[in-house]
């Protein structure tokens, strides 16, 4: 390109994006990203707000794909699809598939249930099933009709948040699995958040600056004389704690003052340890898992029983939403992995390379991806074979995992 060319079609972000009017149509502006789900104000004040957050974080790391499968059910190959490319790489112009994972846990935890539409499709859904998915996001389910659901939407068009009506089989309706324990009205979590806001009131009521006292004078106060006298000996203190510079007052020595702000022993923190503990149980999370010292068995039980149920309700509600009946006769299929090596620690990661190998289970390029290395150009290094053997002449050529994939 020449000098006079790179002069013309030269561009600038701050000089060469500027409205000529000087009025810019973007739509309504935030001071804060209004597409980020919100606690209610009750979850926002406790510490079950950093429980949601943790659960979400676990549930988005498991990996979502769009798969086809074999005769047997097994994962055979990933489909390159728009419905794959939004929750594995981006969902809408705001979120990535991590995050709208995310997003939905969030607000299963949140609000029992979610509601996730699709936003852009190259067909309209109520003309036919066979649409390509583009976009999707996550709502708050306003109000419930028998085939219809209102549903409360971020529009990234207006940048407000706007309230529409759909038939329930084009939004995916993914409810809590651990619905009784979290988002009934009298389950452990619900009593669990007022104890805490309890206890939160409790605490800024003791230290919003009052005394809370009470003077005793040395004279009886039932006539209405007595009352304006002490009424003025009242104010009388408080304008001496009020303009003294340190708080300091004086009285006489036939008064008695007697301070009630002091902390009263009750069995509130005692209420807020069991129905911790509870939960927890009720929920398999430990005090471990949160501070990253848990094992093995640790984790396994809370996968099982806290993470597993969550994605399960996630891609079964997808399956049958997202996908034809015609798609699902040709073995397509939701599924969620989640890496195994993520929690093994590196003394342990030669010896299952070595196990993993040895029985033909993955090849050495497959287990160099694990540790973060770039595969090797060796074709033996793609083959599933015993490299402690050495092949027999008349043993057949080890297939790749490649082959493989194609036979199937």
């Amino acid at each position: 390109m020449s000098f006079s060319d790179r002069l013309q079609h030269a561009w600038n972000a701050f000089r060469n994006n500027k409205d000529p009017t000087g009025y810019y149509e973007y739509g309504v502006g935030n001071s804060y990203r209004p597409d980020r789900t919100r606690l209610r104000i009750s979850t926002e004040r406790s510490v079950v707000a950093a429980l949601y957050n943790r659960i979400a974080i676990d549930v988005a790391s498991c990996d979502i794909k769009h798969v086809r499968l074999d005769e047997n059910g097994r994962f055979k190959s990933e489909i390159d699809s728009s419905l794959n490319y939004i929750f594995t790489q981006r969902a809408n112009i705001d979120q990535t598939g991590r995050a709208f994972v995310q997003d939905i846990a969030m607000s299963m935890c949140d609000e029992g249930v979610v509601a996730v539409v699709p936003i852009d499709t190259t067909i309209d859904p109520k003309l036919s099933g066979s649409y390509e998915i583009q976009t999707m996001r996550t709502g708050r389910v306003v109000q419930w009709y028998p085939q219809h659901v209102q549903v409360e939407l971020y529009n990234d068009r207006t940048g407000l948040r706007e309230t529409i009506i759909l038939p329930k089989e084009q939004v995916a309706l993914i409810p809590n699995p651990l619905y009784e324990v979290m988002n009934e009205p009298n389950s452990n979590l619900k009593r669990l958040i007022r104890k805490l806001n309890l206890l939160d009131a409790i605490d800024e009521q003791s230290g919003s600056g009052k005394l809370d006292l009470i003077i005793q004078l040395p004279y009886v106060v039932k006539t209405p004389a007595k009352r304006q006298e002490a009424e003025k000996r009242r104010k009388d203190i408080e304008m001496q704690l009020t303009g003294s510079k340190y708080g300091i007052a004086y009285t006489d020595g036939t008064e008695r003052i007697t301070q009630l702000n002091r902390s009263v022993d009750n069995n509130l923190m005692g209420q807020i340890e069991y129905l911790t503990r509870t939960l927890y149980s009720q929920l398999g999370i430990t005090e471990n898992i949160f501070n990253g010292t848990a094992d093995e068995a640790e984790m396994l039980n809370y996968y099982n029983r806290t993470i597993e149920p969550m994605l399960s309700a996630i891609v079964e509600e997808c399956n049958t939403k997202f996908l034809t009946k015609t798609a699902r006769s040709q073995r397509q299929a939701l599924k969620f992995f989640k890496d195994p090596f993520k929690l093994v620690p590196v003394s342990q990661v030669a010896e299952i390379a070595d196990k993993f190998t040895r029985n033909e289970i993955a090849s050495s390029n497959e287990m160099r991806a694990v540790v973060g290395w770039k595969p090797v150009d060796d074709p033996q290094a793609d083959a599933l074979r015993n490299k402690n053997l050495n092949p027999s002449e008349d043993a057949p050529e080890p297939a790749s995992t490649r082959d493989v994939a194609d036979e199937d």
